[in-house]
């Protein structure tokens, strides 16, 4: 156990011996320490930001590797390759935590990075089998998504590391340093895509260094760099409320203390609400991401290098204006609290959503589905189209003997629907990439305040169920909607859900307060 040091601004109360055997295991922390305990925090930011680029960071290119490798997948199947990333995290999160509070958490850090790192070589070489090569893709994004299941062992740690008053901040930065991720992740694939779809070819090693694969394989690289970070810098530190180190060594001992007293006090009203409103938040964001790539190569005729490069510069922007909402929310939030901040977030969300809408006469360019040798068929008939449309009134996406452009035929609302124009779709980038990561910091800073003292691994725990389940049913719900039923039907619906979380905000808008505030408030009231 670390002993205290001679200061002389630590209180006569603080030098009085700690007789009670339960308070021996905490002494005042030395400089030493405060500066390592801050130093693996910063690593524990880097771990969760790395976690979130694994996910976005081939979000863009996805869909037309998928086709590249494998002509039989279909925009649903890409659904599911999205969510297998969120699955993977749902079934390893329980697991890491329940691994962090019995032993070191260096151990599960370590393992999942390099589960991570496996994955994405992995995914790196879906094209070399012969067949089957969507479900090894699966097979890759789940992995990845089991590696990034220490989200939990990550917040875990922040939790105890930090003092009550240091860890509201704690897990903002936390929340941020995932959002920045998962914003971020597609600018680093947009410099990839100037390899272009060849790129460079080790035949030694069957290794194709293109805009597919080269995401990825940083990815790997940025996770080994981690790996090396946690053995060299990060170690084990646990402080009290007031900022007292910890001195036990024992994580079962640990695990077991540290649930007393508190549970009675948290407003699990409260908690159970931000769970659903961050669910909310999440499955949006995953919807965004998940439908940008298909919506543009369908209303825009672009092809699949187009559509990853021209999403990533615009995803770019989006990036850089929500580091700056990082950077100025908190000040706000010192103003206007952060409930209303959230219900602004909530609402510039429903705007940039409600302005996707289709409206107007005009329809996408059609893609011709290829017969043979990539010919346009010399005879059309009428009843390939619907009754409301005629041949003379279609306009022909420009065709290319390499790849087929615009909106697919087999999607059969491209035949009524109308074309989403390009300012529509910029300015809900715009709308969506200022509501998200105001929504996403501020209901982490709501739930770590709500929960107050008490030990938070649990539930963080919760919070990164929800966020996982949002990730899986966001894209599989996209992916079916709007392949079958056209982007009226799902931005409609994604608008009703996000009205639905407004009217929850408002319900439970008094409740959302932080710990002391509401006990300080029932004192009183007793009194």
């Amino acid at each position: 156990m670390a002993t205290a040091v001679s200061d002389p601004e630590v209180s006569a109360e603080e030098r009085e011996p700690l007789l009670n055997p339960r308070e021996r295991r905490y002494a005042v922390e030395t400089q030493m320490h405060y500066m390592s305990r801050w130093r693996s925090i910063r690593i524990m930011y880097l771990t969760m930001f790395l976690s979130s680029v694994g996910f976005s960071i081939v979000i863009m290119s996805v869909w037309p590797y998928l086709q590249k490798i494998d002509p039989t997948a279909d925009t649903s199947f890409l659904g599911w390759i999205i969510a297998s990333y969120s699955i993977g995290q749902m079934v390893a999160s329980p697991l890491f935590g329940v691994w962090s509070n019995y032993r070191p958490r260096r151990e599960p850090l370590v393992v999942s990075s390099a589960i991570s790192v496996a994955a994405n070589c992995l995914y790196a070489y879906v094209h070399v089998p012969h067949s089957y090569n969507k479900y090894y893709m699966l097979t890759a994004r789940a992995l990845v998504g089991f590696g990034a299941g220490n989200v939990a062992a990550v917040r875990s740690y922040i939790a105890g590391a930090t003092s009550l008053t240091e860890r509201t901040s704690a897990m903002a930065n936390t929340s941020a340093c995932q959002a920045i991720g998962f914003i971020l992740g597609p600018v680093f694939q947009t410099c990839f895509t100037l390899i272009g779809e060849e790129g460079i070819t080790w035949k030694l090693i069957h290794l194709q260094l293109n805009m597919y694969t080269a995401p990825v394989l940083f990815g790997a690289f940025l996770g080994v760099v981690n790996i090396i970070l946690i053995f060299a810098i990060f170690r084990e530190h646990r402080v009290d409320d007031l900022g007292r180190q910890y001195g036990s060594v024992n994580f079962a001992e640990e695990s077991a203390g540290l649930d007393q007293g508190t549970e009675g006090n948290v407003d699990h009203v409260a908690v159970v609400a931000i769970n659903f409103l961050f669910f909310v938040i999440l499955f949006v964001f995953a919807v965004f991401e998940t439908i940008a790539t298909p919506l543009t190569m369908d209303m825009y005729s672009w092809t699949r290098q187009q559509a990853v490069l021209y999403n990533g510069i615009i995803l770019c922007v989006v990036g850089i204006e929500s580091v700056i909402v990082f950077m100025v929310v908190k000040a706000v939030s010192k103003k206007t609290g952060e409930r209303a901040i959230l219900l602004g977030g909530l609402l510039i969300i429903l705007a940039g959503f409600f302005i996707l809408l289709p409206w107007g006469e005009k329809l996408p360019n059609l893609q011709w589905q290829e017969i043979k040798n990539n010919s346009i068929p010399q005879t059309t008939s009428t009843e390939m189209l619907t009754p409301a449309l005629s041949l003379p009134a279609m306009k022909l996406a420009p065709h290319s003997t390499a790849e087929p452009v615009g909106c697919p035929v087999t999607q059969s609302w491209c035949f009524n629907t109308p074309k989403i124009y390009l300012a529509q779709y910029i300015s809900s980038d715009v709308l969506i990439g200022l509501g998200y990561p105001v929504c996403n910091v501020m209901s982490y800073t709501l739930y770590s305040k709500i929960l107050g003292p008490k030990p938070q691994g649990v539930y963080m725990g919760w919070l990164t169920a929800s966020g996982s389940g949002a990730r899986i049913l966001g894209p599989v719900f996209v992916s079916q909607i709007y392949t079958h039923l056209g982007p009226r039907w799902a931005f409609g619906l994604i608008c009703g859900v996000v009205t639905v979380s407004l009217f929850l905000l408002e319900m439970v808008y008094k409740r959302l307060i932080a710990f002391s505030v509401r006990y300080g408030r029932v004192q009183e009231e007793n009194c």
